[in-house]
């Protein structure tokens, strides 16, 4: 009996470190039903702006365990432009890679232990969204606006692209 209840507090203590070994992300949406451009659908815009908190939340996890990374997303606008579509109630996006591009405002604080160590507003924007490489398939939601925010983290908080 000894055995199990060491076996299980040693494993509660392991999982309690390997919890913490992560940096706290926490993304809010600042007036979501103004930003520039998401869908204006609720099931839309909800299912974009959970796939931009997803995507912001893993790239903060790979900061250092014990920073905290608090951002707050002021406006969105997305690559491309909604066009209606011929004979059919909904709208497309239309990527032209001209004056479309991608742009994201936010508003970040990064913390360690409860001292404030980089406090920033940062405005993302990739002119050049359809050039090059991007990690992304073509099928990957949001794939401009993801790639744009990593090559932001990486130069940011000073870390190696994945």
């Amino acid at each position: 009996m000894k055995k199990i209840a060491a076996g299980l507090l040693l494993t509660g203590m392991w999982l309690a470190c390997a919890a913490s070994a992560q940096a706290e992300v926490t993304v809010n949406f600042v007036k979501p039903g103004e930003f520039s451009d998401v869908p204006r659908a609720d099931q839309d815009r909800d299912r974009v702006l959970a796939d931009l908190r997803q995507h912001l939340t893993r790239l903060g996890q790979r900061l250092p365990a014990g920073q905290d990374l608090l951002i707050n997303v002021v406006d969105v606008d997305l690559a491309g432009h909604l066009e209606p579509r011929r004979g059919a109630t909904d709208m497309l996006r239309i990527l032209r890679g001209g004056a479309d591009w991608p742009r994201i405002v936010l508003r970040y604080s990064l913390s360690e232990h409860g001292t404030v160590l980089r406090s920033k507003e940062a405005t993302l924007a990739d002119q050049n969204y359809m050039d090059g490489m991007n990690p992304y398939s073509d099928s990957e939601p949001l794939r401009y606006e993801k790639k744009m925010l990593d090559d932001w983290f990486a130069a940011e908080f000073k870390l190696p692209r994945r």
